[in-house]
């Protein structure tokens, strides 16, 4: 018990220097409040239900009060603010205000009122920022034009802090008939023109549902109307609601348990790792991987080019001829290699044994592919440019005394011209490899790959998906190439020296056999679609039948093929389906033209209901990232939209896993049937609101299984809102807090999982679960676009070098 007190003082005090080190934020985190009072809840030991060791000097319900008192002081919490850009200055709207002013028949400068929403940054909510207008100028005659003068009072009033005044802007743009009572139609008013504003579907019969809910709530005495005072109360106890411990600590129903390590380590003192331990700690694996690969080449290289440094040849082409030869050496090796990351097979059956999963970095598998096809570019660069623009001029231009006496035996006797050189087969069979590999190496970058925007319209047309998957397998000439010119090289005539089929047999026969055992594997798993679903951003769920003896762990992928589109074309989705189920569930995305055109077969054939669904084969399953989730007891799984389909699996799993397995009241494990997670927390960040259709069935499934326990915390962020705080979402929050607690749903997801506003704040995401988990190991596992990987890597690092949690990063690669 003293070693686990001691580990607390390091890791607070590691985690106030880091709080003070760290940039301010305009974003919001998951608990939506400024950032001191994110600080007291991340240092400040709020007791957890159901953890007996947990202590204070405040109960919860004393801390909850002193939160809202200060922050309805401060005019803080869900009116936070009016500007449509967090940070703006008078000065930035007087930029503004310039930008758009003009003299009319006076010589001051004036602007339209419709330009109102302009100036103060809300230009993407002009109809909010009339109402808004209409609200602080009052009257019927508000739609004049507005002078610096003006726009400066009404910056003024809107700049007041106090909650008292902020509550009366928005009192006065709820009570339209300026009487000073809202009623419930002004209510439903408001809230469908905030829908509106922050892009949500709300019906008319929906708004009158919350704007009833709303007076039900404050209108006791059954009056038909809310005065101001009512008002202030319902967001002050909205405020209260939203820094409950349930939202602060949990998304799902019931209790919290502090779960850590079942090592024990973290009972022991610990003092932050350094950023260099932390550092050879994630990357060593790729480390030695890529060093062994680079001293191989360097190796192959140095001794090809010492061999030919002493052969006859030096004498015509000087250091040009050791040049080529060592790069052809590096060419070998490389085009040997770049084969194995591909042997998906072969990869998921060593990932399954621990001791070599723990030295090599299989999920990287696609990044090392990458990294040797750099190097097969250097290489040829080096080989055929020196050959080209080197050996063979000094070869045809030569001193014939010096040419007879040292490489004449390997041309005839006869000193070629350049033209003669290029000619035979061993130059063109080399020439026709380049074309053909920078052909497949131009469509396999970035931005023919995906299409980008950036390319002319012409060559958008034949690029994308397709087209890299086909000029791909012009690798099959390349290598057929590749034996025709190592047969017939110049100033070689030993067999033993022409050691090209040496390199490549292995890794050549390893890749055929797997797309032999592939296509046959692929024939017997015909499978039957169950059920075909249709959601919101063109999303297709699919629900197979699951083939006899089809094994599988979470966080796999498998590949689906249509013979109706391209009896060719395999492409790789995740399974949403958990290895208990009878049945196999992926989401597709339509993002490209294969996703597109089955995406329309499943529609036909969904909405006539008379033909039966297209037929589809599954190549897989595949090993991934996702599958390392088993090594730690904590998880943090973040998807960006249809990223978060990875992990649906891994939820399923980790809380099927905890139903098996006895856990006390600490939360400590006691007796596990199979090593897995104890706690997973999902972060699901989305743009649009009906992309919470795709998995909502799966939230509430799982919401349901873990009441007792709370083993997975689910948080959803949806990014078209307005922050939480801004005026523009203020009426949402409380609505939402209503709702929530009345029956137990999200008006947004429509499911138990309360909905954020706005984008997460990783920085007081990632303090939050050093606070809660110091000591332990947790494993973050990231499916999405790059940029934000860049992030959590460097928040990973360091929270792991200024706190006494580890945070280890994982990314999807495919």
């Amino acid at each position: 018990m003293d070693g686990l007190v001691k580990s607390k003082i390091p890791h607070e005090t590691s985690l106030i220097a880091l709080f003070k080190s760290s940039p301010s934020s305009s974003s919001l985190s998951s608990s939506s409040s400024s950032s001191w009072i994110q600080l007291l809840h991340s240092l400040s030991p709020v007791p957890h239900e159901g953890d007996p060791n947990s202590t204070t000097d405040l109960s919860s319900e004393q801390t909850r009060s002193l939160i809202v008192e200060n922050e309805a002081t401060r005019g803080e919490g869900f009116i936070d603010g009016f500007v449509g850009q967090s940070g703006m200055e008078w000065k930035d709207v007087e930029k503004r205000f310039d930008q758009v002013a003009r003299t009319g028949r006076s010589s001051e400068p004036v602007v339209r009122w419709s330009e109102f929403g302009f100036c103060i940054g809300m230009q993407s909510s002009p109809e909010f920022a009339n109402e808004l207008l209409c609200a602080l100028r009052g009257g019927e005659n508000w739609k004049y034009k507005i002078t610096k003068a003006d726009l400066y009072n009404l910056w003024f009033r809107m700049k007041d802090n106090s909650f008292n005044s902020r509550m009366r802007i928005f009192f006065d743009m709820c009570n339209r008939n300026k009487d000073g009572r809202i009623t419930e139609t002004d209510i439903k008013q408001t809230i469908l023109l905030t829908a509106s504003t922050n892009k949500l579907s709300v019906t008319h019969d929906e708004a009158e549902n919350y704007a009833s809910l709303i007076m039900e709530s404050l209108d006791k005495k059954n009056k038909g109307y809310l005065e101001i005072s009512q008002t202030g109360s319902l967001f002050k106890a909205g405020l209260s609601k939203a820094h409950s411990p349930m939202k602060q600590v949990s998304a799902t129903t019931g209790s919290t348990q502090n779960v850590h390590s079942s090592s024990g380590d973290f009972c022991e003192e610990q003092e932050p790792m350094s950023r260099t331990e932390v550092l050879f700690r994630t990357y060593w694996r790729r480390a030695w991987v890529v060093l062994l690969w680079f001293l191989a080449c360097l190796g192959l290289f140095v001794w090809k080019f010492v061999q030919y440094r002493h052969r006859s040849g030096f004498e015509v082409m000087g250091y040009c001829l050791p040049t080529a030869k060592g790069a052809a050496e590096t060419l070998k090796l490389n085009m040997a290699l770049v084969l194995l990351p591909v042997c998906r097979n072969t990869i998921t059956w060593l990932r399954k044994h621990r001791p070599i999963n723990s030295v090599i970095p299989f999920n990287d598998n696609i990044n090392f592919h990458k990294v040797i096809a750099g190097g097969i570019v250097v290489g040829v660069i080096l080989h055929g440019g020196t050959h080209l623009a080197c050996d063979f001029p000094r070869i045809s231009e030569s001193d014939r005394s010096i040419f007879r006496q040292t490489i004449a035996a390997g041309f005839g006797y006869h000193r070629p011209t350049y033209a003669e050189i290029l000619a035979t087969t061993e130059v063109t069979s080399g020439i026709a490899m380049v074309v053909l590999m920078g052909v497949a190496f131009s469509l396999a970058t970035k931005w023919p790959r995906r299409r980008s925007p950036v390319l002319p319209v012409s060559l958008r047309r034949v690029t994308g998906y397709n087209t890299f998957w086909y000029s791909h397998h012009l690798f099959v000439l390349v290598y057929a190439l590749l034996i025709i010119h190592s047969m017939f090289l110049f100033l070689t005539d030993k067999l033993m020296e022409k050691t090209t089929w040496m390199y490549i047999a292995f890794p050549v026969l390893l890749y055929t056999g797997e797309r032999i055992f592939r296509a046959f594997r692929s024939g017997s798993y015909e499978v039957d679609i169950l059920k075909a679903s249709l959601y919101p951003g063109k999303v297709l769920y699919l629900k197979m039948q699951k083939p006899e003896g089809f094994k599988f762990h979470s966080g796999m992928y498998i590949f689906l093929q249509c013979p109706q589109i391209s009896p060719f074309e395999w492409h790789p989705f995740s399974l949403t389906s958990g290895p208990q189920d009878d049945y196999l569930s992926v989401h597709i995305r339509t993002l490209g033209d294969w996703s597109y055109q089955i995406y329309d077969l499943f529609q036909e054939a969904v909405l006539s209901r008379s033909q039966g669904c297209p037929k589809l084969y599954i190549d897989g399953p595949y090993g991934c990232a996702a599958q390392d989730h088993v090594k730690y007891d904590i998880l943090v799984l973040i998807g960006l939209g249809i990223g978060a389909t990875p992990f649906i699996s891994i939820l399923k799993d980790v809380v099927k896993g905890v139903q098996t397995t006895e856990i006390d009241h600490s939360g400590l494990r006691k007796c596990s049937l199979t090593k897995g997670p104890l706690k997973a927390y999902l972060y699901w960040v989305t743009r649009e609101p009906n992309s919470f259709d795709w998995f909502r069935d799966v939230m509430k499934e799982i919401s349901n299984s873990t009441k007792k326990q709370s083993v997975v915390e689910m948080h959803n962020f949806l990014t078209s809102v307005h922050p939480e705080g801004d005026i523009r979402s203020a009426l949402l929050s409380v609505i939402q807090a209503l709702h929530l607690a009345k029956n137990g749903t999200d008006i947004v997801s429509r499911t138990p999982i309360h909905t954020h506003f706005a984008r997460p704040n990783w920085f007081n995401i990632f303090s939050r679960l050093a606070r809660k988990h110091g000591g332990a190991k947790i494993g973050v596992f990231y499916c999405g676009p790059s940029k934000l990987a860049r992030e959590l890597t460097k928040l990973c690092t360091k929270f792991s070098t200024k706190t006494t949690t580890r945070f280890v990063f994982h990314k999807e690669n495919y």
